[in-house]
């Protein structure tokens, strides 16, 4: 029986075959770092005219700064040569229409222990500019990061396609 895992496997012998990354720096090109959401709607590199090698992209479900991105941005700047940070939120992401209680409540109807998903937060995101800002503060105020950091927020319409900065 034929898996998804054997259909990427295949692929990747294909894809393999003409693969150009191998002299691409782990430091990105334009020294930037993206921290997006996971929804398949997103192309970071595609949407937004970049090739690979040019950022260090992030994801995760509502596209947060949470404490592993904050890992991963720490290591990306400290490291790694990242001047720069966008985070980007989009239009009718599947987080804004959650709540911890909500997710909590259907891990449980699917047989999950209550007593793990207790203390699960799923970083819901009510509104999504000023979960922006939030993970905009958080990064500005973080004494990991240097202050001089360039920092901004977006949101992404899913439907246009079009980027809109996020005011302060």
């Amino acid at each position: 029986m034929t898996t998804i895992f054997d259909d990427l496997l295949a692929t990747n012998k294909v894809c393999a075959a003409s693969y150009d990354g191998a002299g691409l720096s782990r430091t990105p090109a334009r020294h930037l770092a993206i921290v997006t959401c996971m929804d398949t709607r997103i192309d970071p590199i595609g949407q937004l005219g970049l090739k690979r090698g040019d950022a260090h992209i992030l994801r995760n479900a509502g596209g947060r700064v949470n404490d592993d991105a904050l890992r991963s941005l720490v290591l990306s700047v400290q490291l790694l040569g990242v001047t720069a940070i966008a985070v980007i939120g989009h239009t009718d992401c599947a987080t804004a229409k959650i709540t911890n209680e909500s997710v909590r409540a259907t891990l449980i109807e699917k047989g999950v222990d209550p007593g793990v998903v207790t203390d699960l937060d799923v970083h819901p995101v009510g509104d999504q500019q000023q979960a922006i800002r939030d993970d905009l503060a958080l990064l500005a105020s973080s004494p990991l990061l240097p202050h001089d950091l360039a920092l901004a927020g977006f949101i992404f319409d899913v439907e246009t396609g079009e980027l809109e900065p996020v005011s302060s």
